[in-house]
């Protein structure tokens, strides 16, 4: 691969990665928004099922098997031709399918996409992020400055 082919696909890693971890009705309502959305076609899914969720003790020890978690996907093609996909954590079939047909629209136009999805899904991540921040400091409990001693 060239350094340009594995930037884009850097990019969009990134790019899913966000819209992944996005709210189910964020990420609807950016789509309602959407001010020409593109005729597609389903080429898999939306479907979900089960992947194994592996762990590792004390973050470098041997890998074990944790668990099972839902995972969601699909495949879109536009009619322009660019294929997308879409996986989520959970059962949302819907957030799947749109997730995959933004990032069919990234490979088409990605300033388009990273404007109107990824920076506001960023932005309420980043909002979020720092509630709750603001919340576990207020519970913060600074003992040094307790008094020791005589009074």
């Amino acid at each position: 691969m060239t350094r340009q082919a594995d930037q884009t696909v850097n990019e969009r890693q990134v790019a899913l990665n966000v819209m992944a971890g996005a709210d189910a009705t964020q990420m609807a309502a950016i789509w309602a928004a959407w001010p020409t959305p593109p005729a597609f076609e389903a080429v898999r899914g939306p479907e979900t099922g089960l992947v194994m969720v592996r762990g590792r003790a004390g973050g470098g020890g041997a890998p074990f098997n944790l668990g099972e978690a839902s995972v969601s996907r699909a495949t879109i093609k536009l009619e322009s031709g660019e294929i997308g996909h879409g996986y989520c954590l959970g059962r949302d079939l819907e957030k799947a399918r749109v997730i995959a047909v933004f990032d069919a629209l990234f490979q088409r136009d990605p300033v388009a996409v990273k404007t109107r999805v990824l920076a506001p899904v960023r932005a309420k991540g980043a909002a979020h992020d720092q509630q709750r921040r603001n919340e576990t400091a207020a519970t913060k409990v600074d003992f040094f400055t307790m008094v020791r001693g005589d009074v």
